[in-house]
Formats: structure tokens, C-alpha cells, sequence
């Protein structure tokens, strides 16, 4: 099939885009991933494999709240307009990045038809947010800077302290 989802979450068709949100938000709707990772758009009466630059999706928005007893709840926006809340069912992980101290933030969204899920992307302002709501944890031994969701502690990374040590 000649889509392509850019990396920036965009959606195309024989190279233009799809402009329409009601469009990409119906496909989005019909996107499975397979056992070994590829990405199809499946009906009951037809399969087309999709090319996918990263992510389908693209986490644009973020809300909390803290819920009786104290426990904290992210809920991400998609670029599809879908709300993902994390937590144990939807998990964070981070991938570092092609750059020495970048790290690249993923969100669960649903699972695909082997281990790997189908996910977004968090955008870079989106982490920062979630970096400034980030509590230490030790982990292994090291601390660790991350998030609480849905009773699951999510690292981003070691603190700058924990950093500088490794490196040393």
C-alpha cells in the first residue's frame, strides 16, 4: 500500500498528505503490527503493509492528576486525538537516542499481534513536561529520575549526579 507515517506522525498517500484528520484517525483505527514488527492497515477483506518511519502516533499532549490516596495519573493526547492514560497496561520506556544524552520517549498504546506494540512517540516537549514532574528513585543500585502512573514508576534516566558519576 503507498503509505507512508513520517516520522513527526503525518500520515501520506502516494507521497501527499492526508489532511484530513477524520481519514487518518479512521486508518489509525485499522493499524495492526505483526509478529515481526512490520505495520499493516487490515479489514476483515483486505491487508496492505505500510511503511512506518518510527511511531504510528505522536504523544502531543499531556494531563495529570492526583487521584484519591495519592496516586498520580499521565494521560497523553495523541496526534489522533486518542488518550492514552500510562500505566502498567500502557507502559513509558526510553530508547536512547542517536545523539551522546538523548533519550527518545515511548508510550504503549496498544498492543500489536507479537511482543512488539504499537506505540507513540512522547514529543520532545510533552518529556520535558514529564521530566518536571519527575521524582529520584534508586534502582539497581543508581539513582534514577522517572515518573509514577497508574501505580508503575516509570525511569527516564539517571539523575545529572548519577550521570556524571558513570561517566567518570
Amino acid at each position: 500500500m503507498p503509505f507512508v507515517i513520517a516520522r513527526d506522525g503525518t500520515w501520506f498517500y502516494k507521497g501527499s498528505p492526508i489532511r484530513r484528520k477524520e481519514l487518518v484517525c479512521l486508518f489509525a483505527g485499522i493499524l495492526t503490527r505483526d509478529a515481526e514488527g512490520a505495520y499493516f492497515l487490515e479489514t476483515p477483506v483486505e491487508r496492505g503493509r505500510i511503511t512506518v518511519e518510527d511511531s504510528p502516533f505522536v504523544a502531543v499532549e499531556l494531563d495529570w492528576k492526583i487521584c484519591r490516596g495519592g496516586s498520580q495519573h499521565l494521560s497523553f493526547r495523541l496526534n489522533t486525538d486518542q488518550v492514552v492514560c500510562a500505566g502498567c497496561q500502557h507502559p513509558i520506556r526510553i530508547v536512547p537516542g542517536s545523539a551522546r544524552d538523548e533519550r527518545v520517549p515511548y508510550l504503549h498504546v496498544r498492543d500489536g499481534q507479537g511482543k512488539l506494540p504499537i506505540e507513540a512517540r512522547i514529543c520532545r516537549s510533552v518529556y520535558y513536561e514529564l521530566v518536571a514532574l519527575g521524582e529520584t528513585q534508586r534502582i539497581d543500585g543508581q539513582d534514577m529520575l522517572g515518573v509514577w502512573s497508574g501505580g508503575c514508576f516509570f525511569p527516564l534516566g539517571p539523575t545529572p549526579r548519577e550521570e556524571r558519576h558513570s561517566a567518570a
